[in-house]
């Protein structure tokens, strides 16, 4: 069996359980990967402030793709690898796009995520009630993203938007097909847009990069539309049980769902034998 030296885990629906924890069985797993030399990358749409809650899980972790591949990340030297930024113009007319359908807009700095308070306070009506507490303490608030996209050129890395509905969503989607865009979806009605080519698979690649190691010595971990060039990229694909049909049919394995420690599933079978 290959000695993988690599795991890549998305977080929502995958590492968190539905209360958005990480099971103690599971975290003892992943200690005890992380002591054996094994990297142990969390791979997530997330941004750094949105681990705040995970920081003593996560101490002992280098790495983290972050932001769906347009930061990748040391969090040892508390420094970028890479960066990918969207371009000035493009922002601009996704923040017009997001509030014309009335919309949650979300940016994704380099080090801040930026909302506005009334949406924040208003996230069940964009499925995302779930997320509201965080939101709440992590996010700055944000009344003008225009201004704040100009005073900071170059550190929005991604955009995202939360619908009202199914149908106001497909319209967005329909509209940002024009732009030269990595648009994927991890919640119900939301669009997330990064930059062309960029995912958490070009954020696996550019990480594998760095450190010298085969992405067939990789494994990677997922369950929804985002996780899906992640999936393709790294050299063991693992559908969680609970993932979306088009990723379990591209991976190799399927495991428990995220309340029934499937991460802990895989791990056990293919790295602590």
């Amino acid at each position: 069996m290959k000695n993988y030296k690599l795991i890549a885990l998305d977080m929502d629906g995958t590492l968190l359980n539905s209360q958005k924890k990480i099971s103690p069985p599971t975290l003892a797993a992943l200690k005890e990967l992380l002591a054996r030399g094994i990297y142990v990358v969390i791979s997530t749409g997330r941004g750094l402030v949105e681990l705040t809650d995970y920081r003593q899980e996560f101490k002992s972790m280098h790495f983290g793709v972050l932001i769906s591949g347009g930061l990748v990340y040391d969090f040892f030297k508390e420094m970028p690898l890479k960066i990918h930024a969207v371009d000035e113009k493009t922002i601009l007319q996704l923040i017009d796009f997001g509030l014309e359908e009335r919309a949650m807009v979300h940016l994704h700095a380099v080090r801040k995520s930026l909302a506005r308070e009334e949406d924040i306070q208003n996230m069940a009506a964009f499925d995302m009630e779930i997320y509201r507490d965080m939101f709440s303490r992590v996010c700055t608030r944000c009344n003008d993203f225009k201004a704040y996209v100009r005073e900071n050129p170059g550190e929005v890395i991604k955009v995202n938007l939360y619908h009202r509905n199914k149908e106001s969503r497909d319209r967005n989607l329909a509209r940002m097909k024009k732009f030269d865009l990595t648009i994927s979806f991890a919640e119900a009605n939301n669009l997330e847009a990064s930059p062309k080519n960029i995912s958490k698979g070009s954020g696996l690649r550019e990480l594998c990069e760095f450190l010298n190691i085969d992405l067939a010595e990789t494994i990677a971990i997922g369950d929804a539309y985002n996780d899906l060039e992640n999936l393709q990229t790294a050299g063991l694909p693992i559908a969680m049980g609970n993932a979306i049909d088009e990723v379990k049919k591209i991976c190799r394995a399927v495991v428990a769902d995220n309340d029934h420690d499937g991460v802990l599933e895989a791990i056990e079978k293919y790295l602590l034998r």
